[in-house]
């Protein structure tokens, strides 16, 4: 049934970028067939250039289609995990080509710098321009609250490109209006500091999607919500290293470590983690592929909690721990066992590590010290 809901979920999600990119496509090519004309007809270097802008944009909304339709395919042999993560790939694609059309503007604009030409506009190419940054706003903006919607990079891509274009084609119309007024053009170089937005773009738009695909770090909200989802069940005592996996927007599988009493059956661990993987998904739509377990000590007459406590206490003030838990005090075996989280400040973790051993060996010399690095992969707390 859940699996259902999602498929569900996918189309839906899938027909709205892929309608909404169709009207940006629709919007773009009409409004760079006007602009092109007005710009030839006018003279005019900026115009002409945010016209080729305009048609960069309609190819961005088809790659955004194409990079959704292909995040479609069902997961086979070779991708388990599904082809979600070519949407990352199609909006680092519109990132290179909001770069090209931004050096490629750069380069006309510089040549009309060196040999000037005169613009000649007329009340219609004025009128056209005034309505192009009309639509752009409003395509702009459009586009942009449908990709924060539903969580398409590549729609959030696209409308911050074409609300920047907007500013562009005003800044035209407002040298137009200038050079009308006084006889000074500034098409050349307006050109240019057009082309150095676009350029910035461009670069802001493919550091953030490499990064995606990267890896980053789950927000701290989403960790957060999901740690204390996990600690309403009575049983769990703690929630700990959660490692989430990101296949693409809305594809978040997530693992993590849970403490739960000693005394707890088989039966009744496997029923929980099933469980938690359920109410995991219904609430926040990520799929938990895999629970750890952390006994913790339930016998009331073991020193646990004096030893615990003791530890904790003096590990904590070490520089760049971050936490401790997993904590296990075997009094048969003479075993205590935990895991510690170094910060990635820390100038050498491996020796941060090999402190806590050394500080936890001295306060008790007659147990065996198990611990564990662990990597702070998300705020669990």
């Amino acid at each position: 049934m859940l699996l259902t809901n999602r498929t569900e979920q996918e189309e839906s999600r899938d027909k709205i970028i892929v309608r909404t990119s169709i009207i940006g496509i629709i919007a773009n090519v009409f409004l760079a067939g006007f602009k092109a004309v007005v710009g030839i007809l006018s003279n005019s270097i900026a115009i002409t250039m945010d016209a080729v802008n305009n048609l960069s944009d309609a190819g961005s909304s088809l790659f955004t289609i194409i990079g959704t339709k292909l995040a479609q395919k069902q997961p086979d042999k070779k991708h388990p995990w599904g082809h979600g993560r070519i949407e990352y790939l199609s909006a680092m694609l519109i990132s290179v080509i909001v770069l090209y059309a931004g050096v490629v503007s750069l380069t006309e604009s510089v040549k009309k710098i060196i040999s000037p030409e005169v613009p000649d506009y007329s009340a219609i190419s004025l009128v056209i321009v005034a309505v192009a940054v009309v639509v752009k706003i409003v395509l702009g903006q459009f586009v942009k609250k449908t990709g924060e919607k539903v969580n398409s990079d590549s729609l959030i891509n696209s409308g911050t490109d074409a609300t920047m274009d907007s500013i562009i084609s005003a800044s035209t119309l407002v040298a137009s209006i200038i050079y009308l007024l006084s006889g000074i053009s500034l098409e050349a170089w307006l050109g240019a500091v057009i082309s150095g937005v676009i350029i910035k773009s461009g670069i802001d738009m493919l550091k953030d999607t490499i990064s995606e695909i990267l890896g980053e770090r789950i927000s701290h909200e989403t960790a957060k919500a999901i740690h204390q989802c996990i600690m309403e069940f009575p049983e769990v005592k703690g929630v700990y290293d959660m490692i989430f996996h990101d296949y693409g927007p809305d594809r978040v599988n997530c693992s993590a470590h849970i403490e739960v009493p000693d005394t707890m059956s088989m039966e009744r661990l496997d029923q929980l983690e099933r469980e938690i993987a359920m109410k995991v998904y219904r609430e926040h739509d990520v799929i938990v592929t895999a629970l750890g377990i952390y006994a913790v000590n339930t016998d009331e007459n073991s020193k646990f909690s004096e030893v615990r406590n003791q530890i904790y206490q003096n590990v904590m003030e070490i520089a760049h721990v971050i936490q401790i838990h997993g904590f296990y005090l075997d009094e048969a075996e003479k075993r205590i066992q935990f895991d510690v989280i170094v910060d990635f400040d820390a100038e050498d973790r491996n020796s941060v590590h090999k402190q806590v051993i050394e500080t936890v060996k001295k306060l008790y010399p007659d147990y065996q010290i198990l611990c564990t690095l662990d990597t702070d992969f998300s705020v669990s707390e």
